[in-house]
């Protein structure tokens, strides 16, 4: 029985031949094109992430002071000298990692560190600071991470350098190092304070 009787002809055996190829091939191709991009975000740095507030003035806030604490934090404190803002919760496991070295800026009299408490329980944060010691000049408790919207804060830490006219110019996403700090954080408070 030759195939022109069956009915089909030897171009449409072709293309439902390559049809089914296609139908196999392309769910192939679309996941090696998304395993690609996925692996390329997964060896980003997300603290080269760009932030659309480098250069502009910080955001209008007024938080109030870390239980037990005096001072809160406000945009009217971080003008008139460079200051670093730091976003830290007590229930950040990161920020444990680049304590020390805001207790050494604090002890060395480097910059004025304030200090964003990000959606914390009050007592936890206390407790934190009073435990491992308290580098800040002046805390904000953002309770509700309202503030931290305003930042466009990714998550806890963050690390900020802000200008004399409170303006921010530096942004660190993930906890600082000391690389960081001694290779782009504390030259860049050293150029802003020549200005």
């Amino acid at each position: 029985m030759s195939e022109e009787t069956v009915g089909i002809s030897p171009v449409s055996r072709l293309n439902s031949r390559w049809a089914a190829q296609l139908r196999y091939a392309l769910p192939a191709a679309i996941f090696a094109i998304l395993a690609l991009i996925f692996a390329w975000g997964l060896n980003r740095d997300p603290g080269t992430l760009p932030s659309a507030l480098i250069g502009q003035p910080v955001p209008r806030f007024s938080l109030p002071p870390v239980k037990g604490r005096e001072l809160g934090l406000s945009s009217t404190d971080l003008m008139g000298d460079v200051t670093l803002v730091n976003v830290f919760a007590s229930w950040c496991v990161a920020c444990r990692l680049e304590h020390p070295l805001l207790l050494q800026l604090k002890t060395d009299g480097v910059v004025p560190v304030h200090g964003l408490d990000y959606k914390d329980a009050p007592d936890d944060a206390a407790k934190w600071l009073d435990t491992n010691g308290d580098p800040y000049t002046r805390t904000g408790v953002d309770l509700n991470g309202r503030v931290g919207i305003d930042w466009g804060i990714y998550g806890v830490p963050e690390t900020f350098v802000i200008t004399k006219e409170g303006r921010i110019a530096y942004r660190q996403i993930g906890p600082m190092n000391a690389e960081i700090l001694k290779g782009a954080i504390l030259p860049l408070i050293r150029r802003l304070r020549q200005q």
